[in-house]
């Protein structure tokens, strides 16, 4: 959706990256990684994001610096002070959370019968959780790779899931499973839930 609002993939993608990391300065070919975008794109779109304030070029500490002294490469950063930046924040999440909808139908249609799923880690912002997705039930590998994969491209992050069988996760359950101990104390939304849990 915002893809079209602002008229490249590529700038959407460095958006989120800055946004996601607002005290955190990058260099061109980390952000091409990131991004998983080609170099000359992401050169274009740093270019103009430079141009309407929303990023600032930084410069690099000594660490960054060659035996002469000289910087390797440029680096950017969000700049905060930007008059856009508190509208461009909250369009960005408010994007966030329409995508994971999406998401989260999509597994649904798609992924095969799930029993349990819960959204934990980025989902929450919960940095204990073990895993971000748990997802019980009979589950296409394949489908469910691919619909994860995909999202990732989309918000240009990794996306950790974890898939169990209803009796393994019955089983582990009725053991007290450490990992599943963590999961329910961490902060999680339910997703979808026909084995009532608590």
């Amino acid at each position: 959706m915002l893809e079209q609002l602002f008229g490249s993939k590529t700038r959407l993608k460095l958006l989120y990256l800055f946004f996601r990391t607002e005290d955190r300065s990058y260099f061109v070919r980390e952000l091409a990684r990131l991004a998983d975008t080609q170099l000359n794109a992401v050169r274009r779109e740093l270019g103009n994001l430079l141009d309407l304030g929303i990023i600032s070029q930084v410069s690099a500490d000594s660490k960054n610096m060659d035996e002469l002294g000289t910087e390797r490469s440029k680096y950017f950063k969000l700049n905060t002070a930007c008059l856009l930046y508190p509208e461009l924040k909250a369009l960005l999440l408010q994007a966030q959370v329409l995508e994971e909808q999406k998401l989260i139908e999509a597994l649904k249609a798609k992924a095969g019968n799930i029993k349990l799923m819960l959204l934990t880690g980025i989902f929450t912002a919960e940095n204990e959780a073990p895993t971000d997705i748990l997802m019980v039930g009979e589950l296409k590998p394949m489908a469910t790779s691919k619909l994860i994969k995909d999202f990732e491209k989309v918000m240009g992050k990794p996306i950790r899931y974890t898939v169990m069988d209803v009796k393994e996760y019955k089983e582990r359950n009725e053991i007290g499973d450490r990992f599943l101990y963590t999961i329910f104390e961490c902060k999680h939304l339910k997703a979808v839930d026909t084995l009532s849990i608590n």
